[in-house]
């Protein structure tokens, strides 16, 4: 049987007397949720860790402090179970990396109110480098306003919504493939794309090349990565994956060693509506990148793919299906070609989340498809980490997909959401199912097997050979996307992947129902 395992990764345990003077000996606090370092002792840090200890449903359990006062050796930070509880400040900010690995921390909160923005980077940079996800609070003037400051840090509680506590993903060892190595991100300007940039840059590329084909996106991207936009850079890449030669192009200039693919159409009914366009993106896109990465020797490709491609029955599902087949047909390459599936991502562009705020600001009432309708999600942080982690465990041919748990009822999400807005009573009007969604969704298809691998909460399949016979007849349909023949394009999806049957949209008017399928 196909073996993901590699080799069980090495612990790293610490033992520096002391960090600045201060306590190194890791803290013993009991409690679920992610081991959490709070960077800055003040009012709002300590505030923070105040709120954190008395409400454990937002997942985060705080460890310690950086801070870079001398005098401050630890807070007292009382909760309901202990008055005297007393948190230790561990180091200063410069420490951040050694302190983290010491006690194995996974969130880094910054907590300092008018932190200088090289100051933050550095901070940002040096969690992300051991595998931490990075938070923060807004203004202190604007924490001064609420009652709990750990509401400003997070307004919803992610856990309740997704039926689970989050996951912590991504481990230090990412590092190791990544650093010092030219790194490409497509669909850098997506809501995951822009995600990765900020994570894959904290790990100390040579290089990070962020393709787009939307200028518009790369302006916003450089502005949230680097605090500034001059759009000088020549890191900042405008490119279509669906113009080959520009992309051979592109791949025999910047010699990209690791390639994150997550450009894609991924609007479930408009691609119903336009398959052909589906297909040049996904399919034809995907196929032009692993083309130019096999010719260049590119040593690791991650795609990012969707749960919908399991089993697929939209359009969506089947191009991105296909756009998997394509990398796992490259298992006997030098280089490592592998893929992840996303559930639906609370907080990107477009999601359920903010079609919801949307809709309950304009006063409801929220639409629905179906009152039985399921979906699995995940937030941005393990969405990214899984990303990472795949490109890290991957050995060539597998698609990686995270243990979300049981799927979530939308009208139960669509609930808990408003009870935390303070909106219990909203309206739900029920839309139908349309063309191409599920009732329920699934993480593997009926005939894929489930592999472990050394992440507990990481699956993976590869594929049976059979179905890589798909890739051979490609051709044929890009030929019908590229004269815009729909009727073609969609008997030949039928044809490359047997069991799949693309239903015709819909005459009426699509309505505007909220419909999770980001990623």
């Amino acid at each position: 049987m196909w073996s993901v395992h590699d080799p069980m990764p090495i612990t790293l345990h610490l033992t520096k007397g002391g960090l600045m003077g201060r306590s190194s000996a890791a803290t013993d606090i009991s409690g679920a949720g992610l081991r959490t370092l709070v960077v800055g002792a003040g009012s709002a840090g300590s505030a923070l860790a105040r709120d954190l200890l008395r409400t454990p449903d937002f997942g985060l359990r705080p460890i310690g402090f950086l801070d870079d006062d001398p005098d401050k050796d630890g807070v007292r930070v009382a909760d309901a179970d202990n008055p005297q509880h007393l948190l230790p400040v561990l180091g200063g900010l410069a420490a951040l990396t050694d302190v983290a690995l010491e006690h194995g921390i996974e969130v880094v909160v910054l907590a300092i109110p008018g932190l200088a923005h090289e100051e933050f980077r550095k901070v940002a940079a040096g969690a992300a480098a051991i595998g931490a996800a990075v938070r923060y609070l807004p203004s202190f003037l604007v924490a001064l306003r609420r009652d709990v400051v750990g509401s400003d840090m997070r307004m919803l509680d992610v856990n309740r919504l997704i039926g689970r506590q989050e996951l912590h993903v991504v481990s230090a060892s990412v590092r190791e493939v990544i650093a010092g190595r030219r790194v490409l991100i497509t669909g850098a300007g997506g809501s995951i794309g822009s995600e990765l940039c900020r994570q894959v840059y904290g790990f100390g590329p040579s290089r990070m090349y962020m393709l787009d084909h939307d200028e518009s996106n790369l302006h916003r991207l450089q502005l949230d990565v680097w605090g500034e936009a001059l759009l000088d850079d020549e890191t900042l890449v405008i490119a279509d994956i669906r113009d080959r030669p520009r992309i051979e192009q592109l791949f025999h200039d910047l010699k990209p060693e690791v390639v994150f693919h997550a450009a894609a159409h991924k609007h479930l009914p408009l691609l119903e509506r336009h398959p052909c366009e589906a297909v040049k993106s996904n399919v034809l896109g995907t196929e032009n990148l692993v083309r130019a990465a096999l010719d260049v020797g590119v040593e690791r490709f991650v795609l990012i793919s969707t749960d919908k491609a399991a089993d697929p029955v939209s359009v969506l599902g089947a191009t991105k299906r296909l756009a998997e087949l394509i990398v796992q047909a490259n298992t006997q390459a030098p280089g490592v070609f592998a893929g992840v599936r996303f559930g639906n991502v609370l907080g990107s562009r477009g999601s359920l989340l903010s079609v919801l705020a949307e809709q309950l600001r304009a006063g409801g009432p929220v639409t629905v498809t179906h009152p039985d309708v399921t979906r699995f999600f995940m937030t941005i942080e393990e969405a990214v980490g899984l990303v990472l982690e795949a490109g890290r465990m991957a050995q060539g041919g597998e698609i990686f997909v995270l243990d979300m748990g049981e799927p979530v009822r939308i009208v139960d999400l669509v609930h808990k959401f408003a009870e935390q807005v303070n909106l219990p009573n909203v309206p739900i009007r029920f839309t139908g199912l349309r063309p191409g969604e599920k009732l329920n969704e699934a993480l593997f298809s009926a005939t894929e097997e489930r592999l472990p691998t050394e992440h507990r909460r990481i699956q993976a399949t590869v594929p049976p050979g059979q179905a890589l016979d798909a890739v051979v007849r490609l051709p044929e349909l890009y030929d019908a996307a590229a004269v815009n023949d729909t009727k073609a394009v969609r008997a030949l999806l039928s044809e490359l992947l047997p069991g799949y049957v693309t239903p015709e949209p819909a005459g009426t008017e699509v309505l505007s129902a909220p419909y999770p399928d980001d990623f």
